[in-house]
């Protein structure tokens, strides 16, 4: 404290020493024009008659009032401080709401620093205005932005010891639209205590005054009611009406509007949600001034102040609960655009226009939540008894919990504040408090200290699903987790994780691309692959899922179908691993891929996001398409200042991409294959193609799923938020046990609703000549040849040693 103390007089000196001699400047200045006034204005000539001496004062004076004004308008030598410019007055800088529509035509959600949608004259209601006018301006329509009766009557109930404001409509407006009292540099005379006053209220009246010059009352009207702050994160008329009535002002009732007006004079004190009682009396207030003005009669007034007060609150804040993912994922895929194009997402009042359709998004959300749920559950009921942090063999991690908290703002705040008392950054690690949580059964209200927290939350699994139409590139469904409220952390784009088997799709893509097809056999056996890393000959030597080899003579077709490991392996020993990175990147990986031969089986860390529209060539013909969200956005006055232009860059040919699409088919059709958990929903009775790839990554950490369609391709990725968080085994961990479902349950609904009938249907047969064998099937091998637990038919796990 003493320190603080001795900066600040240290300060205060250097600042005096630097400003004294500008200071004493300005203050004989101030004197000199003070002393010639006088002199010149208020000491009239020697020999005048008395009443021409009163004249000549007043006349002076009103000079002097005359020359004031025009001295504070024109910030004379920095005085006063800035006011208005005609030029801003005729285009007033007003934070104005961005709002975000789906591709159905939903308002999803808004952008805002104040919660704003304007309105037009015709869109308000006369009751409105009447209430306005009686209760805040009863001569609106008489004086031209400066009620000089209404401003000497404040004089007369100070006297009185009542306090009553003296400010017209357009004065008010002033204030709301400008920021008078605070955007405005205050000058050298608003330091001085009172004289502030005096001067905004100065440059209120002159910027009034130019307001009504410049527009009409109807006009100003409609300003001030876009611009009046509601509370409750409600700014102007529309906002309001949504967020205490859930009705468009058109359709406000008499006592509602009173009830919005009775709030301007003080919206926390007269809020009808914190304070109903204060706002049930103001309300009736307003309607007694509408009597009074003759707005309403006796008999309507008295009807009126009988009603109760009815509410329908419907909080703004949370407008895109739902879609906030969505809302985080168009304001990220725009930064780029908006920092161009000097635009302010939060503060021009775009309407912004997405690919997502909000009825399949709702459909997403449904089937991650129930999915989730259910998971939650079964990983709940493995780990019974156990902390799920643990290594490859299962051991709990030691130290786990303490170091995430190591990782933290709190823990780093507490350990600059105490740096030599451990023990005290350890009291209030452990120390406990009452919070929310999220859980599946609700929010729910608790008691836990910091670790504890850390523990509770590490258990949770979470989940991202992302579709898009992989001809038009259009994003059609963004789920970036279980519940954004508590999780912010995007898992379709943000997160990025080891993909396993869903990653050999670019290892068959290079692979027909260099002339092998479906058809051709390679043998299930073990492969040694020796490469070069950092100067050092290394050698890797994998194993399949289920930790066995066959040895039978398999086509890629099944191979892909079934997941195995060791054909992949072959595949990249042939052609080089940088040949899979190559195709990866190419088809639409953006993440750089590790330079070692396992990324074969998905080593190497990708997003979600860019995994699945990596597998759009494979289902469109060949092209790699950049994934479009959003497709044309208007400015504040409706014109389109940005459209969506479609970009396609073919990366394979049509036969490879057909080949690629049948190998995605063959999950369904060849024995064994990972993707036929989904005829466990309700898919094929409505005669539409699928196909898809599964994936887990080491120890069960994360599990994938890409599905096609001919005109949608989904992803979901499920996993912990840490790597060391688990399913113990593949029984349970598996993607086609974690993710796929997530795909299935959504689909399941897709499918069977009319609406989206387009995105069903049949693969087209591809225009290009086939040359290659692509029908062969497998037949079930001898059942002296299958593993006796069943469990490992399906097998799509990373396995690297």
């Amino acid at each position: 404290m003493n320190r603080l103390v001795e900066k600040l007089f240290s300060f205060i000196q250097k600042t005096w020493l630097v400003f004294y001699p500008l200071a004493w400047k300005y203050i004989k200045l101030a004197w000199s024009v003070f002393t010639f006034i006088n002199r010149k204005f208020f000491i009239p000539p020697k020999g005048m008659k008395w009443k021409y001496k009163i004249l000549w004062r007043i006349g002076n004076l009103l000079i002097l009032m005359l020359l004031f004004l025009f001295l504070v308008d024109v910030n004379f030598l920095w005085m006063f401080g800035k006011s208005p410019r005609i030029r801003y007055i005729f285009n007033p800088d007003q934070k104005l709401t961005s709002e975000l529509y789906s591709a159905d035509g939903v308002l999803v959600a808004k952008y805002y620093d104040e919660n704003r949608t304007p309105l037009q004259y015709q869109d308000i209601p006369t009751s409105f205005f009447h209430a306005l006018i009686s209760t805040e301006d009863s001569r609106f329509y008489q004086h031209h932005g400066i009620d000089f009766k209404a401003t000497l009557s404040v004089f007369y109930y100070m006297a009185k010891g009542e306090k009553r404001g003296g400010s017209t409509i357009t004065q008010q407006l002033v204030k709301n639209l400008f920021k008078t009292r605070s955007n405005y540099s205050r000058g050298l005379l608003g330091y001085i205590p009172y004289s502030n006053v005096l001067i905004y209220k100065t440059k209120e009246w002159i910027t009034a005054l130019k307001i009504e010059w410049l527009y009409p009352k109807e006009k100003i009207l409609t300003m001030y009611c876009n611009t009046i702050d509601f509370g409750s994160n409600s700014f102007g008329l529309k906002t309001a009406c949504k967020t205490f009535f859930n009705k468009l002002p058109a359709e406000l009732r008499p006592e509602e509007t009173a009830l919005l007006i009775g709030m301007l004079k003080a919206p926390t004190y007269y809020s009808p949600v914190l304070h109903p009682d204060n706002a049930l009396q103001r309300r009736n207030v307003v309607l007694g001034q509408m009597l009074k003005n003759h707005s309403i009669t006796q008999e309507a007034h008295d009807s009126l102040v009988q009603l109760p007060m009815k509410l329908d609150y419907q909080s703004e804040s949370s407008t895109a609960e739902g879609s906030s993912y969505l809302r985080d994922a168009v304001s990220n895929y725009l930064r780029t655009w908006l920092k161009t194009n000097d635009r302010d997402l939060f503060e021009d009042g775009l309407k912004i226009y997405c690919t997502v359709d909000s009825r399949l998004q709702a459909l997403a959300e449904e089937a991650v939540t129930t999915h989730m749920k259910r998971l939650q559950k079964r990983f709940y009921q493995q780990w019974e008894g156990q902390n799920p942090w643990s290594d490859r063999h299962g051991v709990e991690i030691p130290g786990y919990i303490t170091n995430i908290a190591a990782g933290t703002v709190y823990y780093n705040n507490l350990k600059t504040k105490y740096k030599a008392l451990p023990d005290s950054i350890d009291y209030y690690l452990s120390l406990p408090k009452k919070m929310k949580v999220f859980s599946w059964k609700g929010e729910m209200d608790t008691t836990l200290s910091f670790l504890d927290s850390i523990r509770y939350y590490n258990r949770f699994l979470h989940a991202g699903f992302f579709a898009m139409d992989q001809n038009t590139g259009f994003i059609k469904v963004w789920v970036g987790g279980i519940n954004h409220k508590y999780f912010k952390f995007d898992h379709v784009k943000q997160s990025r994780r080891q993909p396993g088997s869903t990653f050999k799709a670019f290892v068959y893509a290079a692979a027909l691309d260099q002339g092998y097809g479906p058809c051709d056999k390679f043998s299930d056996v073990p492969v040694t692959y020796t490469y070069q890393e950092n100067g050092q000959t290394k050698s890797w030597s994998p194993r399949n899922a289920d930790a066995t080899f066959s040895g039978r003579e398999v086509t890629l077709k099944y191979a892909f179908a079934k997941s195995i490991n060791s054909i992949a392996v072959q595949l990249t020993k042939i052609m080089g691993f940088q040949k899979v990175k190559e195709y990866a990147a190419l088809m639409g990986i953006t993440t750089p891929i590790q330079d070692v031969p396992s990324i074969c089986l998905g080593s190497s860390d990708v997003s979600l996001f860019e995994l699945v529209n990596a597998y759009c060539p494979m289902v469109n013909g060949g092209y790699a398409i950049d994934p479009v969200l959003v497709t044309r956005i208007e400015d504040k006055d409706g014109r389109v200042i940005y459209e969506n232009k479609e970009e396609k860059k073919r990366v394979l040919s049509e036969e490879t991409a057909f080949y690629l699409q049948t190998l995605l088919q063959a999950g369904l059709t060849e024995p064994g294959g990972t993707t036929q958990a989904l005829f466990e929903y309700d898919l094929f009775r409505f005669q539409s193609d699928f196909g898809g790839k599964t994936g887990t990554s080491s120890n069960h950490s994360d599990g994938w799923f890409i599905g096609v369609t001919p005109n949608l391709i989904g992803g979901a990725w499920v996993g912990g938020d840490n790597r060391s968080v688990h399913f113990k085994s593949s029984e349970l961990g598996e993607g086609c046990k974690t993710a796929l479902p997530i795909y299935g349950l959504f689909m399941e609904k897709v499918i069977s609703d009319k609406r989206f009938k387009n995105l069903g249907g049949r693969f087209k047969k591809p225009e290009a000549k086939i040359t290659r064998e692509y029908t062969c099937h497998t037949l079930l091998p001898p059942s002296d040849t299958i593993p006796a637990d069943s469990s490992l038919i399906i097998n799509d796990s990373l396995r690297i040693e």
